[in-house]
Formats: C-alpha cells, structure tokens, sequence
C-alpha cells in the first residue's frame, strides 16, 4: 500500500512504525498510513509489539486501575470515538465486549511478517478487534485470516505455537525500549521519535518538509 521509492528516497522518507494490535490509538493511526505514505512518499515500516509486554517494564503503568486524565477509561472510548469520526473510520470499543490472549495478535502479525505480510495481518486484527461485533476471538480465527491472505498456513501456524516467536517479540521490546518508546503507537523518522496519533500531524509536517 505504500509507494516504491529508489534506494536514496528510502534513505530519507522511512518511518519506523510501533504499534500494539490492542491499542485504539494504533488501530486509529493505522487508518491513516497509506494517505500519508502516499502524499509525502514515505516507506512506513510496520512493526508490531504487544503493549501489555511494553508497560509491563514500566514501573508507572498509567492504565493501572482508577486512572484519571487523559487515561481514564470513559475519557479515551469518547476522544477514540471523536477521532474515529474525523477519520470517516469504523470504531467499536472492544473494552467490555472482546476477550482474546493479549499477546496473540503480536505474536499473529511477527508469524505474518515472515512471510512478508505483517501490515495486511495487521489491518486484518485491527479489523477483528475494532470493528466487528464479537465476542472472543483466538488461534483458530487468526489462522483463518492467515489463510484468506493467502499465507503459507502450515508455515504460520507453527511460527504462532513456536517458543522462538516470543523470543523474537521480547527481543524487539527490548530494543524498541532502547530506543526510547515508552508507548504505541510510536513513529521514528530520522531518529525523531513521534508519539500518539494525534502527533500523526507533526510527522505528516516533517515527511513533507522534505
């Protein structure tokens, strides 16, 4: 979905993009990847990571319970919702209503993005999470949608079920920890880190400044 530039464009317009598949703010900056790497050029790589084992090495988690501000809980579904309706996306709040294993969707795009797919499975999860009306979803209907991209299904799923995966996905914690990302979705460019969806804006500003 985003434009092919030569090897120096790449070298100037790429964007690291982290992002946690549970995350409203990411399924809401996601939606507005291809406009922006279609109007500025730039090459946005899709990087999953599970932000429950983000915060969970943090020692100021700030979704613990009763949090006020910007991360009460009522606060977010209401400022998601007004996004969502700037965007002209879809947005059904899966707090109250979803039940899956935090860690499958991560796990989920890492398995697609060895077979080069992570940003179709992604929009698949977000889709799954964000969008349609259910209940719970698991391995089953994530292989499901391994199988309707047209992934090698058999190579997927026993990348999912491999102990190495969730070595891959602690590895990339860690790093993008090193980096400086203490939440998602994140954006680096230039080694300029950007955070949140409302700082999609800043970034936009940036790639076209170019």
């Amino acid at each position: 979905m985003t434009r092919e530039n030569t090897e120096s464009d790449q070298a100037l317009a790429t964007v690291d993009f982290f992002y946690g598949l549970g995350s409203r703010y990411s399924y809401l900056a996601s939606t507005q990847i291809a406009r922006i790497a279609r109007d500025t050029g730039a090459t946005f790589r899709w990087q999953p990571i599970s932000t429950h084992a983000l915060l969970a090495r943090r020692s100021d988690d700030p979704f613990t319970p009763g949090a006020r501000g910007q991360y009460d809980w009522d606060y977010r579904r209401r400022d998601a919702e007004a996004w969502a309706r700037y965007y002209g996306v879809p947005f059904n709040d899966p707090i109250g209503r979803l039940a899956y294993e935090p860690m499958l969707p991560a796990l989920a795009a890492l398995a697609a993005d060895r077979q080069g797919r992570a940003e179709s499975m992604s929009h698949r999860l977000f889709r799954l999470i964000f969008v349609d009306d259910r209940t719970e979803f698991g391995p089953r209907e994530v292989i499901a949608e391994a199988a309707s991209l047209g992934l090698d299904v058999a190579r997927f799923r026993a990348d999912l079920e491999s102990a190495e995966l969730v070595q891959e996905h602690e590895r990339r914690v860690l790093e993008v920890e090193s980096r400086g990302v203490f939440g998602v979705p994140t954006f680096f460019y230039r080694d300029q880190l950007y955070w949140g969806n409302d700082r999609l804006v800043l970034l936009e500003d940036a790639l076209t400044a170019e």
